[in-house]
């Protein structure tokens, strides 16, 4: 796990946070994946295996950004 961290510390955090936000209103028409699939989540539509890949596809390099920005505040421990 603190391999994973190490390498989510070296990603550079504009280009991380600049595909991030491409990835997120990706395709940018008709509407964005992940804001279609959360809508789905929330009233509960979201059973397809292919929805729930595209919510996962569209949504996981926020959630290494957000990783990153919160291991920016926190000291590095080189244990």
């Amino acid at each position: 796990m603190n391999d994973l961290l190490k390498f989510i510390d070296r990603i550079p955090l504009g280009m991380l946070a600049m595909i991030a936000i491409v990835m997120a209103f990706a395709p940018f028409v008709p509407e964005p994946h992940l804001l279609e699939k959360s809508r789905m989540l929330i009233n509960g539509e979201l059973t397809k295996g292919i929805d729930i890949f595209d919510l996962f596809w569209h949504s996981f390099l926020i959630v290494i950004l957000v990783i990153r920005l919160i291991r920016l505040k926190k000291p590095v421990d080189d244990k």
